[in-house]
């Protein structure tokens, strides 16, 4: 077992670290091909001459793109982000706090949709076909159709005009504490639930169906095993093992898609942040964020693989551990 686990975490390692290095080749290139730059965002389009100049002189805007690239690089490897063309200060001083509100966003959202995925999808699985079974499934449909920024603009418009219970907007800072924060946390977290919901229940549900007409679950009918008990502690655990890696997935996929939640809300979080770096062409903040976000989505990746293989036997088996 321990040799098992060591040999997955040296591959999974090998992996994440190849993958991050083929991510950041494309984030700084692709960043770099963006139309305009800091200079020309921050003295206007029509800028020209000798401040134009001097402006990417004092920024090193000019100098070759490899060189920027390798210096760019060196300081990543040293866990240096850079420092923030428009506000002059380390783009992890900036980056901090708002990566703070969006985990705590993404936390929220996590911790009240995974249960309920599971809940429902445990639901429709065992009641395939029935009135629930169709219910949830429409449902889940039409959430998973539905983007973001209607659910968002929907929810406001009931939850913050119709009834005035939460704050449409977000007017507090980023360095805002937590209990000031939770207010202004509640739409944004359903927004993300909701769609995160959708897709692990349909997962568990199909996981569900496969398990209980299994042969082995059909043998334990036939010993007289309780239903629940067979539910819980022989259906649940194996109908959860192939939902772990969609759970990875969309917790992953969560922090890619607050970009969209916290503009409409104006959560002062990681996607406003990189929204108005993009709009500044503050490119060192821009990749900072790209490469903390690919880092958190190898890492959440890797977690969710080993956890398969530690849970499931049938892995270490066909492996040779």
């Amino acid at each position: 077992m321990r040799t098992f686990m060591f040999t997955m975490i040296y591959k999974r390692l090998f992996t994440a670290i190849f993958s991050l290095l083929i991510v950041g080749v494309l984030v700084f290139f692709v960043t770099e091909s963006l139309p305009g730059d800091f200079c020309t965002s921050y003295l206007g389009q029509n800028a020209t001459g000798t401040r134009l100049e001097q402006c990417r002189i004092d920024n090193n805007l000019n100098s070759p793109l490899i060189k920027r690239f390798a210096y760019w690089s060196e300081n990543i490897v040293n866990g240096d982000l850079g420092t923030s063309l428009k506000r002059q200060k380390p783009v992890s001083d900036i980056l901090i706090p708002r990566l703070e509100n969006t985990l705590i966003l993404g936390g929220i959202a996590a911790s009240i949709g995974i249960p309920i995925a599971i809940l429902l999808g445990c639901i429709a699985g065992l009641r395939v076909n029935k009135k629930s079974d169709h219910f949830i499934s429409i449902a889940s449909l039409f959430t998973m159709t539905v983007p973001e920024f209607v659910t968002a603009t929907l929810l406001t418009l009931v939850f913050s005009i119709w009834l005035p219970w939460f704050p449409a907007v977000t007017l507090i800072g980023e360095n805002a504490s937590f209990s000031e924060l939770l207010p202004n946390l509640v739409l944004p977290a359903i927004t993300l639930s909701m769609v995160m919901v959708a897709h692990i229940l349909r997962m568990v549900r199909s996981c569900m169906i496969t398990v209980m007409n299994s042969s082995y679950i059909k043998m334990s009918r036939l010993k007289g095993i309780p239903y629940w008990h067979m539910v819980f502690y022989h259906a649940l655990p194996n109908a959860l093992l192939p939902a772990i890696n969609i759970i990875a997935l969309t917790i992953a996929w969560l922090l890619g898609g607050v970009v969209i939640i916290e503009q409409v809300f104006n959560y002062p979080g990681i996607g406003s942040l990189m929204i108005s770096a993009i709009y500044d062409r503050d490119l060192p903040v821009v990749q900072g964020i790209a490469i903390v976000l690919a880092i958190i989505y190898i890492l959440v990746n890797l977690c969710a693989d080993l956890l398969t293989c530690i849970l499931n036997p049938k892995l270490r088996t066909q492996q040779g551990y």
